[in-house]
Formats: C-alpha cells, sequence, structure tokens
C-alpha cells in the first residue's frame, strides 16, 4: 500500500472530523477503481463489521463494497454475510449508508452481481412493516439503478421494473419509478 493510501486510513483515526471524512472520502474515490492493497486492509475491515462504533461498521461495508472489484479470490462472497447484516444495523444511518454501497459488489463480476441483486429483492419484499421501509426500498430501487447504469443488463432494470410495480402506494410507487426515468 502506498504512503498515501495508509495515511488516509490512519486519518481515520484522527480526533478531527474533517480529517476523518476527507480519509473517508479519498479511500472511497480510490476503490472505485481496482487496487492492489484491498487484501492489506481486508481482515481488518471485516473485524470492523462487528465493531461497537457504528462508524467504523459503516465504513468497513462501504470499503469492503467498494473494494469487491479488487477481490480476485472472491472473499467478498465468503464476507458478504456479515456486510448485508450491516445494511440491518440497529442504527438507521449506518444501514442506510451500507445498503446505499452495497450494490458495487456486484461490479466484480457476474457472479457477484447475482448474489446482490438476489439479496437486494429478497430485502425489498422483507422490509415492510419496518421503520423507515419506504427509504430502504427507495435506496434497493437506487442501487439497482447505479449497478443497471455502470454495467447494464436488461434482467436488472426489469427486476427494478417488478419490485416498483409491486408497491401498494402510489405516492411511493411514482416515487421509485422517478428513478428509473430516462432508461431505454
Amino acid at each position: 500500500m502506498n504512503e498515501k493510501i495508509n495515511g488516509y486510513f490512519n486519518d481515520l483515526e484522527s480526533d478531527d472530523k474533517e480529517k476523518q471524512y476527507e480519509a473517508y472520502k479519498n479511500i472511497l474515490t480510490a476503490a472505485e477503481k481496482e487496487v492492489d492493497w484491498a487484501y492489506e486492509v481486508w481482515d481488518q475491515l471485516v473485524e470492523d463489521l462487528t465493531h461497537m462504533d457504528n462508524h467504523r461498521r459503516s465504513r468497513a461495508a462501504q470499503f469492503l463494497s467498494y473494494l469487491a472489484v479488487s477481490d480476485p479470490e472472491q472473499r467478498i462472497l465468503h464476507d458478504f454475510p456479515v456486510i448485508w447484516e450491516v445494511t440491518k444495523d440497529k442504527k438507521f444511518v449506518t444501514a442506510r449508508h451500507s445498503l446505499q454501497a452495497v450494490w458495487r459488489i456486484g461490479l466484480a463480476g457476474e457472479l457477484q452481481k447475482n448474489f446482490v441483486v438476489d439479496h437486494l429483492v429478497n430485502r425489498y419484499g422483507e422490509c415492510e412493516g419496518e421503520k423507515n421501509y419506504t427509504l430502504i426500498r427507495f435506496d434497493i430501487i437506487q442501487g439497482l439503478r447505479h449497478l443497471f447504469d455502470a454495467i447494464g443488463g436488461e434482467e436488472i432494470k426489469e427486476t427494478a421494473l417488478d419490485l416498483i410495480a409491486e408497491e401498494t402506494n402510489d405516492k411511493y410507487r411514482k416515487k421509485y419509478a422517478s428513478v428509473w426515468k430516462n432508461t431505454n
């Protein structure tokens, strides 16, 4: 790992919240593309998924989701259940940030894409009745749109449109459908 990336990970432990946030953003930006340092931080990130600090849980889930494209050993499939638990965290903001990033795992390959889409579809159906379930559903629809925009695939679009069609509340059906406007 180069000195700059190592410095960002160190800055996550800073007392300066601004410095932490800058480090967080810089790590996400770096991890958008394939990197050679993923496995240098992987085990610590997996450990952080169950850390008592919700910020660490959230960052770990997001970083691992981004690092899936740098995972030729497909460790993400083994570690996915723990990442997925963070998307249901007792702290809603932690859960939501994790859920908003988990679609990126689908960029790592066909197997990972199918795995993520299946979990998102199941979560969409299971979350009704939970507090803030309409936000959870919106994030799922948005994640499917991001995945579609990144890799294409009519099956992703059809899956999202099928989920939207199941929505019984007109207000939310329209809101979710707005995410998929301007697609052919």
